[in-house]
């Protein structure tokens, strides 16, 4: 059965680091379910081979499980852990970066009306099963690990494969606006990016929607439906995220790094740290580091 070799494969090499000597491909193991934490998805495939994670984007909530993978075509402020892990049968994860470049190329050489183009953004995050296909393409991709001479020549075109079976597969539609440099997906990211650069900046939707290239309807409606939240909310979500980084170095500081991210108000950072990490700055910054410190961050 693939999904047991792939299980093999992955206990046998997961380390302490998430990367691998395969470019883009990462390994995941994790021996506790652990409390929810605040990460960023990255553009990414993760396929779940043993154990069940939850997801929160927004006020959405993706499971998956063995024998499903997760697409992220943004890199996006989720808030997860896993459900279903312990030392005897800890959770392992297969990850593959998508890079836009990648399957931009695979599209032109695609056969004319092989692959459909979608005018809507699709959602950032969707789950699917791993068909039979795109498991054997990733159990093969991980057993290259062990062969070092036929590595550099055969793991991109395996890459190229796993790629193929997504932009064919039940989530190809987000994958593939990922390649298409005119999607309204692009125009998403590229704003998500802005976001994420200016975190601290104030802006108007209609501003950053003239920047894009969008109106500001068809920019809010498409955002909306990639991230799961307005792009104020959006905002404030990175702010909140990039002040508890901070906090873990600079935990004395509160009022300071409320600032550093963009918050005038004292009170209002501490009320909307609370609502989203459930204690308040000081609170949380007192146990950040213990947590923090040493662990690689999961798969998504």
């Amino acid at each position: 059965m693939p999904l047991d070799e792939l299980r093999s494969l992955l206990a046998r090499h997961a380390g302490p680091e998430l990367t691998t000597a395969v470019d883009d491909v990462l390994i995941s193991r994790v021996e506790e379910p652990g409390d929810p934490s605040a990460s960023m998805t990255g553009t990414v495939m993760a396929l779940i081979a043993q154990g069940a994670k939850r997801l929160a984007l927004g006020p959405r909530v993706y499971e998956y499980r063995a024998g499903q993978y997760l697409v992220a075509s943004v890199d996006l402020p989720v808030t997860g852990h896993f459900t279903e892990a312990s030392p005897e049968r800890p959770a392992l994860g297969f990850g593959l970066t998508l890079r836009s470049s990648a399957i931009a190329e695979l599209l032109l050489q695609a056969p004319a009306g092989a692959v459909p183009r979608h005018a809507d953004a699709p959602l950032g995050i969707a789950v699917s099963d791993a068909s039979a296909p795109l498991l054997d393409a990733v159990v093969r991709l991980l057993r290259l690990l062990d062969q070092p001479r036929d590595r550099e020549v055969l793991a991109p075109l395996v890459k190229r494969e796993i790629l193929w079976r997504l932009i064919t597969g039940d989530q190809g539609a987000t994958v593939r606006q990922l390649g298409l440099a005119d999607s309204n997906l692009a125009h998403v990211s590229r704003a998500v990016k802005w976001i994420r650069e200016n975190h601290a900046t104030s802006f108007r939707v209609e501003e950053l929607a003239q920047l894009i290239g969008m109106s500001p309807s068809a920019f809010y409606r498409n955002f909306q439906a990639v991230t799961a939240m307005s792009p104020i909310q959006f905002q404030k979500r990175i702010r909140l995220q990039e002040a508890r980084l901070l906090l873990a170095a600079h935990p004395k500081d509160v009022a300071g790094v409320g600032y550093r991210v963009g918050y005038d108000s004292p009170s209002q950072f501490s009320r909307e740290y609370r609502r989203l990490f459930g204690a308040p700055p000081s609170q949380d910054a007192a146990r950040l580091p213990g947590a923090t410190v040493g662990a690689p961050v999961p798969l998504p």
